[in-house]
């Protein structure tokens, strides 16, 4: 599975909600909050979220639909009114029966997005979805507050972060901030780990509308959001297929085999076979398979270059097949490191900045493709290919 999922509108299921004022706050005394929130939270076509205070201090705030609004849900549950179900990501691609999540960090109702339905057609995104019954439910530990306005916000459990990325989604694009995004949308700095009590701080000069490029972390799974007009100016998978035919087209040769060298098809790009490039991660020189060159009865992958004797990974190329990670139509020049996947410099060179949630309070980059943390000088390198001597 990748790292970065594409997100798109067009897989998702339709339903309208907007929100109104708070609906009830009890503080008499247990049962009768229960009673309270039974009755508002009883109507199935009702849509309310309800903060649960103390023992005997509950606020529902009940939503209503909206004509001008569509709202599609993420989550891990794969009950209906989840429209985009959402796995934990394997690194490196080990997604197999062999490999099983004891336990998934990502919520089963783990935001909505709502969309307008009028041009620019603006989306925005909201931590926590309504289940099967259209509730929400905070509870007690999970962090919440009133704001000043008299409105009621709270964050998950382990919160939804979203990054922008400066410059839009292009060649020019560098790594934006994370933030934290709350039930009712509002952004905040991050929390000190990602379950901590005590939420960050407001950040009042930002929305949470989403951007193309825009990154939605979910504490397992990491979503790429595409707007129709950015996927509009990206590659195409014929493009990256034409990519693939005219660097095998040039007949790039092992150095020291001097047999030709030949990227698998898309539809192969889990099977190594007898032409495909390896290289040498350290220095970037591609050379055919060779059982040569081991430096480290420990390190099985440690091995010299035999062109320039630089000592490092050496590993299987793959041409990186998921055109809504390329920030541009360039030719695949570079490689990450450690996974060996393939795509254009500036592509390479983007996802090498971006510090990828991992865990409750670690970050590090990661190859999109695969997940797999990248490792390096640079995270990538550049590949020196030898062309044919005749």
């Amino acid at each position: 599975m990748c790292c970065v999922q594409t997100c798109l509108l067009s897989f998702a299921r339709l339903l309208s909600i907007a929100i109104l004022p708070v609906l009830q706050e009890v503080q008499d005394s247990a049962d009768a909050s229960c009673e309270i929130m039974r009755v508002a939270i009883s109507c199935k076509g009702q849509h309310s979220i309800s903060y649960t205070l103390s023992r005997n201090q509950t606020v529902v705030v009940e939503y209503t639909h909206d004509k001008d609004t569509d709202m599609f849900q993420v989550g891990r549950s794969t009950e209906s009114p989840i429209d985009f179900v959402v796995t934990d990501t394997i690194s490196g691609s080990q997604n197999n029966d062999e490999t099983q999540i004891t336990q998934s960090t990502i919520s089963r109702f783990a935001c909505r997005i709502v969309c307008d339905r009028s041009p620019p057609y603006t989306a925005r995104i909201f931590a926590a979805g309504f289940d099967s019954s259209k509730n929400i439910f905070l509870g007690e530990k999970a962090a919440k507050w009133k704001n000043p306005d008299g409105h009621m916000d709270g964050l998950t459990t382990n919160g939804v972060l979203v990054m922008h990325p400066k410059g839009g989604f292009t060649e020019e694009s560098k790594p934006g901030v994370w933030r934290e995004i709350s039930v009712c949308g509002d952004v905040y700095t991050l929390r000190e780990t990602r379950s901590a009590q005590q939420r960050g701080k407001l950040v009042e000069n930002e929305t949470n509308v989403l951007q193309d490029g825009s990154l939605i972390d979910l504490c397992g799974a990491t979503l790429l959001w595409r707007t129709a007009d950015g996927l509009f100016h990206t590659p195409t998978q014929k493009h990256i297929e034409a990519l693939r035919q005219e660097i095998n087209a040039a007949r790039p040769q092992c150095p020291v085999g001097l047999n030709t060298l030949a990227f698998p098809s898309i539809n192969r790009k889990d099977v190594v076979e007898e032409k495909q490039p390896w290289a040498y991660l350290s220095c970037g020189h591609v050379h055919g398979y060779h059982n040569w060159g081991h430096r480290s009865d420990t390190e099985a992958n440690e091995r010299e270059c035999p062109m320039c004797r630089t000592i490092g990974p050496y590993v299987p190329l793959w041409l990186g097949c998921e055109a809504g990670f390329y920030v541009d139509a360039g030719p695949p020049t570079h490689a990450f490191t450690p996974c060996g996947h393939v795509c254009s410099e500036k592509s390479a060179k983007y996802w090498s900045q971006i510090p990828l949630p991992h865990g409750t309070h670690a970050f590090h980059a990661a190859c999109p493709f695969c997940a797999t943390q990248l490792s390096g000088e640079h995270n990538c390198v550049k590949l020196i290919f030898q062309g044919p001597i005749d």
